[in-house]
């Protein structure tokens, strides 16, 4: 049953859509990962421009992350300042994102940007999780436990402007916690994404954060700078489209309560390489659509 996307302009059918928003939100409740890295570029195959497919991605995103978050409050695995420091920080790394993403969708050349974009994060994301894929099988052969993971003092101790921040027992400068943030919104802007992916191994590795506070609080900032790109797109570019976010949104709530259940029954180190293969699967068919010559041919020439 097709179903018209007024602001993509385009007729698709509601059960691929619904099949997308599943997927996604089956990856989700699998691998404990918002999706926005991957449905963005999955919209891009089925044919929703990318400038549309960015805004709604984010729209999505907010949506989701609303409800994921709501456990983590009840639980008190939020780091509430954490969170806001962090916020600061990507509300002004969409702000600049979206000047960039204005810019170059003036000079035609967003669409481009953005596969651009995806070609380098999924290629590079893709390529280090399949090797931290391989690592953990051969572990897990050897019935090797994993390294423990240790928290000295590192460079985001020496920085100024010390806060502390009790939720998750850190003493440190807002400096990083603010650049993080701001690269976070960047490519929310520029790309559609929460940047979970990318946030949570910052919290761990970069502000030492303990796990039990990172995901609550990685929800918790992607709720507000998702929100506020989304806001952005629509005001000033007129690109989430409401229909294709609802029917998403439908498939990704009901994809991830299945994906719950079976990511309690998969082997971590199977799930991790499952995951790698589908990223950088992804990212060769966008390599692959780039170079591919169009299926149109046109001239510059004078018309005969």
């Amino acid at each position: 049953m097709q179903i018209y996307l007024p602001i993509a302009g385009i007729s698709l059918d509601i059960f691929l859509l619904f099949g997308l928003g599943g997927l996604v939100g089956l990856l989700s409740g699998i691998f404990g990962v918002g999706g926005g890295f991957l449905l963005t570029p999955l919209l891009f195959l089925v044919g929703v421009p990318p400038a549309v497919a960015v805004a709604t991605s984010a729209n999505q995103i907010m949506a989701s992350s609303v409800s994921a978050v709501l456990n983590h409050f009840r639980r008190r695995t939020v780091d509430i300042r954490m969170g806001l420091v962090l916020q600061a920080g990507g509300l002004v790394g969409a702000m600049l994102g979206m000047l960039v993403f204005n810019s170059l969708k003036s000079l035609g050349q967003i669409d481009l940007l953005i596969n651009l974009s995806y070609i380098a994060l999924l290629g590079s994301v893709g390529v280090l999780m399949f090797a931290e894929a391989l690592t953990a099988l051969r572990r897990a052969h050897r019935d090797e436990a994993p390294p423990a993971r240790r928290r000295d003092r590192n460079w985001v101790h020496t920085w100024p402007l010390k806060r502390r921040f009790r939720a998750s027992g850190l003493y440190i400068s807002v400096i990083p916690p603010v650049l993080v943030g701001i690269v976070i919104g960047v490519l929310s802007a520029i790309m559609g994404i929460g940047g979970g992916f990318i946030l949570v191994p910052a919290m761990i590795y970069i502000l030492h954060m303990p796990t039990k506070v990172v995901i609550g609080t990685s929800l918790f900032q992607i709720i507000l700078v998702s929100g506020a790109t989304a806001l952005m797109h629509a005001i000033s570019n007129h690109t989430v489209d409401v229909v294709l976010a609802t029917v998403l949104l439908v498939g990704g709530v009901t994809g991830a309560q299945i994906g719950t259940t079976l990511g309690a029954r998969l082997k971590a180190e199977q799930l991790r390489f499952l995951l790698a293969a589908l990223v950088l699967a992804v990212c060769l068919k966008l390599s692959f659509d780039l170079v591919l010559a169009p299926s149109e041919p046109f001239s510059l020439g004078a018309p005969a």
